[in-house]
């Protein structure tokens, strides 16, 4: 007689590949929510950074009582929320007897002086999303010490923004306040090195010379 032929089970060999291809599909829809989460943090809810950039002309006028600068900043918010601007000051990192930096003085329509504008005290404004804004940035306060001179400034604008704490720097750039020929008068200026000539130039260093000489003249006095 014959032996019985034994049955055969596949059932388990099915089952160990439906577990198999369970971790596998876990694994894929992880992936897929993580990217889409990834993805709206990314587009929607990313705190991004404030960046301005060197301006390339300027207002200025310096006396023996007050020193104005006038800079047309160009604000650039890299990410999806807005950023509140709170103030802004500009700083004289190289200059020893520069003890206060420039406070944001007014904020006027635009770069030129002009007798028909009428100023704007600082307000709280605000950079939406991947949107840029220019605005006409009046500083302007006595230097206490500071006088000064017919060269290039390196200046740094500094912020306080609604999210950080304290103020941050924005731009560092070269000022070239050398160029300003008539610093009594409060006349625009270009901010390239290449614009002026060796003979405005000249006239800029006898200027400056001159209001750098009543200034040591007054306190002197």
């Amino acid at each position: 007689m014959l032996a019985p032929t034994p049955a055969v089970h596949t059932a388990p060999a099915v089952h160990t590949a439906q577990s198999s291809a369970l971790p596998a599909a876990a694994i894929v829809a992880g992936c897929a929510l993580a990217f889409t989460v990834a993805s709206f943090w990314w587009l929607n809810a990313r705190q991004g950074r404030l960046k301005s950039y060197e301006p390339y002309s300027f207002a200025g006028a310096a006396t023996p009582h007050l020193t104005l600068l006038r800079l047309p900043l160009v604000f650039y918010n890299t990410g999806p929320k807005p950023i509140i601007v709170q103030n802004l000051q500009l700083r004289f990192p190289d200059e020893p007897d520069s003890i206060l930096p420039l406070p944001w003085r007014n904020s006027w329509p635009q770069l030129m002086p002009v007798s028909e504008d009428h100023a704007a005290m600082p307000a709280v404004f605000a950079v939406d999303g991947r949107k840029a804004e220019q605005r006409f940035i009046e500083f302007g306060a006595p230097f206490p010490g500071f006088i000064p001179q017919a060269k290039d400034y390196t200046v740094t604008l500094e912020g306080t923004l609604g999210h950080r704490k304290g103020w941050r720097p924005l731009l560092t750039f070269t000022l070239r306040m050398g160029d300003m020929i008539s610093p009594s008068q409060y006349i625009t200026y270009s901010n390239s090195p290449r614009d002026l000539t060796e003979a405005d130039r000249e006239k800029a260093n006898a200027a400056l010379e001159a209001l750098a000489a009543k200034l040591a003249e007054q306190q002197s006095s």
